[in-house]
């Protein structure tokens, strides 16, 4: 990133004579000039076709002002420099389980299906995030790898919107909780990342697969890495196996939060944004470069033609 400064800015304050030269000849403008040559009557001279060089009259005068501003900025110490950013800290590796079963076509989150809901909050969540690394997993029956923690959001966010149903793409509507769990575990268990999270995205119990929720969490645990886990529904109506998700968040440090409508969604994921925050200092170093010479010469080039044409084309009389 380029950047421009003036190291001396203070300097600028002598631009006020420029200033007052200005005022001046705008003011003899409506004043009568001293007289150098007397006619008998200069109505004779009115119809007379007025040239390029009358026109232009001026000109010498303009180069010389421009000569005054140049001199000043380079005496202001223009200088231009690479701007480096250098980052400091670590970020949070994370990776969305997302459930795809039947039930999360239900739409209660109105206007919003589950899942439509869950892509929604996901993906302003991912908009937020700048230095975390993000990858994402669905499952119903089995899990699917959709993409790897990565800081290209713009991809992330075009395959989370690719997500359909699980009988959409051919799979069972069951929901395999733990087989979920365990391969947004694998996905970040060699992860070097200093903080490591995994936000499981559920509306139901677990009801087939081999892994069991609980071990699978315990395992993630074992590896640091924490679980969020938002139950989509409501408990009462024992669609949800809340002593579950509240189980394999307790085990892995992590937390439970339930969501009945679009608001509740909300609200978690601006906890989860605010209890998982990347540790990233910002150190800007620019290199600066001194850029007066530019501005010197070409003062030089324009104080040479003023001079030229205030000594030819334009010289006065007297």
């Amino acid at each position: 990133m380029i950047e421009f400064r003036f190291a001396y800015p203070h300097v600028f304050l002598l631009l006020l004579p420029a200033a007052l030269f200005l005022f001046q000849q705008w003011r003899g403008r409506w004043q009568s000039a001293p007289v150098v040559m007397r006619y008998s009557d200069t109505r004779l001279l009115s119809g007379l076709p007025v040239g390029l060089r009358v026109q232009l009259r001026r000109l010498p005068d303009v180069l010389r002002l421009l000569v005054w501003l140049l001199l000043v900025a380079a005496l202001a110490r223009p200088q231009a420099g690479n701007a480096r950013e250098v980052l400091r800290g670590a970020g949070i590796d994370m990776a969305f389980a997302l459930d795809i079963s039947a039930s999360m076509g239900t739409q209660d989150f109105a206007p919003f299906s589950r899942l439509d809901a869950a892509k929604m909050m996901l993906d302003n969540f991912i908009t937020q995030r700048e230095f975390d690394r993000i990858g994402l997993i669905v499952f119903a029956e089995e899990a699917f790898y959709q993409a790897p923690p990565t800081l290209d959001y713009a991809i992330l966010r075009r395959l989370l919107a690719e997500v359909q149903l699980a009988e959409a793409i051919g799979n069972s509507g069951k929901t395999a909780i733990g087989v979920g769990i365990a391969a947004a575990a694998n996905m970040l268990r060699q992860s070097q990342a200093t903080s490591k999270a995994v936000i499981l995205l559920t509306d139901g119990t677990n009801n087939t697969g081999s892994v069991d929720p609980l071990s699978a969490a315990q395992a993630a645990s074992a590896f640091d890495i924490r679980i969020y886990t938002i139950g989509m529904g409501n408990p009462a109506a024992g669609e949800i196996d809340e002593v579950m998700l509240q189980s394999v968040a307790a085990v892995s440090n992590g937390r439970y939060f339930n969501a009945l409508q679009l608001p509740d969604l909300e609200a978690i994921f601006a906890e989860i944004d605010r209890l998982e925050r990347s540790e990233v200092e910002r150190q800007l170093n620019v290199r600066w470069q001194e850029q007066a010479y530019l501005w010197l010469i070409v003062a030089l080039i324009l104080l040479l033609l003023e001079r030229f044409l205030r000594l030819t084309l334009f010289q006065t009389i007297p």
